[in-house]
């Protein structure tokens, strides 16, 4: 069997998986609800209630969509989708027809992580974040975890499908992710796989690219996942007691540094502009923190990790300014998001 074929079969057996996925999990996925130690006579009330074959426009069809992006943290989709657009780029920016499966395989990996992230933390959830959709009662803990899975295989498949080596790195990405969502609440240093997550789409979406995982993305997707270890273990800090630690908020100004190191000569301009805005979003974001009596760190981490948006700008500092429209265009979209589905 060649090379082709051999391809073809891979992707023709994980197309399989999917549709064998589908066939079986999602006609059961609403129809499953287990509210487990809730039997409050309110609480069979709503079970009977999201049994009930809504049509497509119902109020209940919006209330489930409506779980499904809190579940999958949908405000931090265009963070993602920047991450994509600034790895593409970093890799030689060929192949645009390959950005639809990059952007959709990336996207439902981020999605999956999130829904196991909440698989994982559900007894955490129950005792300090009743609202989440599991512990609510919007949705089973079965149903979740399959859902996860679902998007876990569908993204894999797009990935496959834009070339080997961006599913193969796929897979690495994925392993972070399920690392992350196993330990992050029993290991202090696991917002350091949270940084290797976004680390991996740089070198997923660069692999699609002319020149490959090369040395630029390689080090723009390192300076990333700084900023990103910088804004997890603030996070931690939002459900966390105890006094404040400032010391994660030296890794937010990597993506700084690297820029005026890395910039030079035309482009040393253009990175001080990018270099300018980020830093001052980032003053913008931490004024809750610093600068208030009561500290909100949840606005923080929000603001934050729309930033991501400006870190992806800045490391593709030497793209034409047409392309900076786009990067502002996901940013409006993360900041817009997040008024109607929370970030964390």
């Amino acid at each position: 069997m060649d090379v082709g074929q051999s391809e073809g079969a891979r992707v023709g057996l994980i197309v399989l998986i999917v549709l064998v996925l589908l066939l079986v999990l999602v006609p059961r996925f609403f129809h499953q609800i287990d509210y487990e130690d809730e039997k409050e006579d309110e609480d069979d009330f709503l079970e009977r209630l999201n049994r009930l074959p809504f049509p497509a426009t119902s109020f209940g069809a919006m209330s489930r969509l409506r779980t499904l992006l809190v579940l999958g943290r949908a405000s931090n989709l265009p963070t993602i989708w920047s991450n994509c657009l600034a790895g593409w780029w970093l890799g030689g920016h060929a192949s645009p027809g390959k950005l639809p499966f990059l952007l959709a395989g990336t996207t439902l990996l981020y999605v999956g992580g999130m829904y196991l992230n909440d698989v994982f933390d559900v007894n955490f959830d129950r005792q300090r974040r009743k609202e989440r959709p599991i512990p609510s009662g919007a949705i089973s803990f079965g149903a979740v975890w399959k859902l996860a899975l679902l998007w876990f295989t569908l993204g894999l498949a797009c990935l496959f499908w834009a070339g080997v080596t961006t599913g193969e790195l796929g897979v690495m990405l994925l392993v972070c992710i399920l690392v992350y969502d196993a330990i992050h609440k029993v290991i202090t240093f696991s917002p350091l796989f949270m940084g290797a997550c976004r680390f991996f789409v740089y070198l997923v979406a660069a692999s699609i690219g002319s020149g490959g995982v090369a040395g630029w993305a390689i080090w723009c997707g390192l300076a990333l996942a700084s900023y990103i270890v910088g804004l997890s273990f603030l996070a931690r800090r939002e459900s966390a007691r105890g006094p404040f630690e400032y010391w994660p908020l030296i890794f937010l100004a990597t993506p700084i540094v690297l820029a005026f190191v890395m910039n030079t000569h035309e482009y040393r301009k253009s990175a001080a502009l990018l270099s300018l805005v980020l830093g001052l979003w980032i003053v913008r974001c931490l004024r809750p923190v610093l600068w208030s009596a009561d500290r909100q760190i949840g606005r923080t981490v929000a603001g934050l990790l729309a930033g991501i948006v400006f870190v992806d700008w800045l490391a593709v500092a030497d793209a034409p300014r047409n392309f900076g429209f786009v990067f502002i265009g996901l940013f409006g979209l993360a900041i817009l998001f997040q008024r109607f589905v929370p970030a964390t």
